[in-house]
């Protein structure tokens, strides 16, 4: 179910304030995600704010005595009362005074500015590091859902940016707020009315702000398909996996057509959203105008009539600017805040997506020595209609192999997917020496896997390490490289590579190699044959785009090592399945046939035909 994050429009009168002050709840687990990302800074900004809060109004208060200081040195002087130098001391003092808490704001000022600088560094990589590590923590079908790579791609779109922004807004509010504290009680002395003129300049722009802000909110979450399709259209425009076909089949202006129509469509939208936010914006500021030079007439009226200084009409006409600036400032804050409440709710919406709970603790089976069993199972994907395997029986036995035979989309992946539990059956059960798979620790049973998928990962790392993901307790394991190497029969063509296990693979980073596609596929193998533990070996056409030299070789390597594991392959080349202990054809999710090749081929059914159909192809 998806949430729905209130705004403003939401409802009249009351509940518009009270789905506005909702939205705030966001803010404290801003902050304590701030605190918990380093205190020290976070008390630097504190003292900083409090010092560039409090001392404007100290300034004008000085302003206030360095004016009446002059006016009354001159009316001393032409009074002929002392010399002019004697009479210029308190003035001058109140000079340094003024000069000094001036550069106690610079200083301020700049701490602020340094320490939200350091802070918006450590809080983005703090924030990248929750979203990717939430990331390991979700199940394949949750990245297969598109409305979740939504909520992904709003998260890591904003909100790695978005809590700084809040706390910097917080302790802005917190400034402006101490400064306005401290106007008010200067501006009390003129009329209390004074503080309502305030108010009613800067309220208009604050309504303004905080209505389009849930506008562009909304804007933002409508169009994540649209900016998801963009960043696609980009990678296959500019990525060297993709740009081959892109060119061959000409489908540079096709794609970039559709990127620049998907970004015409945003733009219109941000177009309008600007037009009608600056144009209010501009309106509602007049009103702010209007009040600050009505409150300017107001203070000069009455110091021509007597009731004010010269030093204390500088002073209210310093303080009613800055105090409307601050004004200004804290309801810009508070319309921010909400704004970077709203989109931190993506961040938290995806941080606190359900995971299904891992419950499995089991590192031994029931009945060790068994092997794999499939009961009665079932699997239907997430949103499908129509299952993916129906009733799968199965009994794969330790020093067995198992080959799985069936046209592209008939299910033999999916049945993968159930042994690795990357998905969980929706009917029957899966054992593993006796014991449910879910009752497995995921740890241990992954462990003692080996695979490699057909859609292989083609890491931008160094060789090495593309052989060492196999096994990341092994990872920089340079004597299991190699000899994974020599197994997966990449170790002739690494050795001649220049820079050998530590040559640079692929073309993102500088100095990268590119191999052919039999070649990342040994890579693949390699990468497989790591897991010197593992006792489930799992090949999904672990030699599509190998010659057949290498191919009899890896096959050869392959039962040799293979006497004591239960292993499965998957092959759509029938001269590599024959000499597996079982063989199943499937078809739309079922088993059709089993048994070994001989029987297979004796019952002459789907599989003798296939097999005939494609030896046909040699003859």
């Amino acid at each position: 179910m998806r949430h729905r994050h209130a705004t403003p429009d939401d409802a009249p009168g009351a509940s518009r304030l009270a789905a506005f002050l909702g939205v705030f709840r966001y803010s404290h687990r801003a902050l304590g995600l701030v605190w918990r990302t380093s205190r020290r800074l976070t008390l630097g900004l504190a003292l900083c704010t409090l010092v560039a809060g409090v001392l404007p109004a100290v300034t004008a208060w000085v302003g206030q005595l360095i004016v009446d200081a002059v006016v009354a040195a001159m009316e001393q002087h032409r009074a002929g009362e002392a010399e002019l130098a004697v009479l210029l001391r308190p003035t001058l003092d109140y000079v340094l005074l003024e000069a000094g808490v001036v550069a106690l704001i610079a200083l301020a000022q700049r701490g602020l500015s340094a320490q939200q600088s350091l802070l918006r560094a450590l809080l983005g990589h703090q924030v990248n590091v929750m979203i990717l590590e939430k990331a390991g923590t979700l199940t394949l079908a949750q990245f297969e859902d598109s409305e979740f790579y939504d909520k992904l791609t709003r998260a890591r779109r904003e909100a790695s940016t978005r809590p700084l922004g809040l706390v910097n807004k917080t302790f802005a509010l917190a400034q402006n707020a101490l400064s306005l504290a401290s106007f008010g009680v200067l501006l009390v002395q003129f009329s209390p009315w004074a503080l309502l003129v305030l108010v009613i300049g800067a309220l208009p722009v604050f309504v303004s702000e905080a209505r389009f802000s849930g506008d562009a909110f909304r804007l933002f979450r409508w169009r994540s398909p649209q900016t998801r399709m963009q960043m696609y259209l980009e990678t296959v425009l500019a990525r060297e996996d993709s740009i081959k076909e892109v060119k061959l089949f000409g489908l540079e202006p096709l794609l970039l057509d559709r990127y620049r129509r998907i970004f015409d469509t945003l733009y219109a939208e941000d177009r309008r959203l600007t037009i009608r936010r600056e144009t209010w914006g501009f309106l509602f500021g007049l009103l702010g105008t209007l009040a600050l030079y009505g409150a300017y007439a107001w203070v000069v009226v009455e110091t021509v009539a007597g009731a004010l200084t010269l030093g204390e009409m500088t002073m209210y006409l310093m303080v009613f600017k800055q105090g409307q600036a601050a004004l200004s400032a804290s309801l810009t804050a508070i319309g921010g805040m909400y704004e970077d409440n709203l989109y931190l709710s993506n961040l938290y919406e995806y941080l606190e997506q359900p995971v299904p709970e891992q419950t499995g603790r089991l590192t031994a089976g029931a009945r060790p020595g068994d092997g794999i069993r499939f009961e009665g199972v079932g699997f239907t994907y997430p949103g499908a209609e129509r299952p993916a395997l129906t009733g799968i029986d199965l009994h794969l036995a330790p020093g067995h192999s198992l080959a799985l035979v069936g046209v592209n989309g008939s299910g033999k992946t999916t049945l993968i997917k159930l042994l690795t539990r990357l998905y969980d059956p929706s009917e029957g059960r899966i054992l593993l020496d006796g014991s449910d798979l879910r009752d497995w620790d995921l740890a241990t049973l992954r462990r003692r896997i080996g695979v490699i998928f057909q859609d292989f990962v083609r890491y931008q790392l160094k060789v090495g390490e593309n052989l060492g993901a196999g096994d990341v307790a092994a990872f920089e394991d340079e004597q299991r490289w190699r000899e994974a190497a020599r197994r997966g029969l990449a170790e002739d063509f690494i050795d001649a590579m220049p820079g050998g296990y530590h040559t640079q693979l692929g073309r993102w980073f500088k100095g990268g190699q590119e191999l052919s596609g039999g070649q990342w596929q040994k890579v693949a193998l390699a990468r497989a044959y790591m897991r010197e533990e593992a006792d489930i070996l799992v090949l999904d056409e672990p030699t599509a785009a190998m010659d057949a030299a290498a191919e009899a070789a890896v096959y050869a390597d392959f039962r040799a090592h293979a006497r004591d594991k239960m292993t499965v392959l998957i092959s759509h080349r029938f001269s590599t399945v024959r000499a597996a202990d079982q063989i199943l054809v499937i078809d739309g999710g079922r088993i059709l046939e089993r048994g070994d090749h001989a029987s297979l081929m004796a019952r002459d059914g789907r599989y003798a035909r296939l097999f005939r159909l494609q030896a046909e192809g040699y003859a």
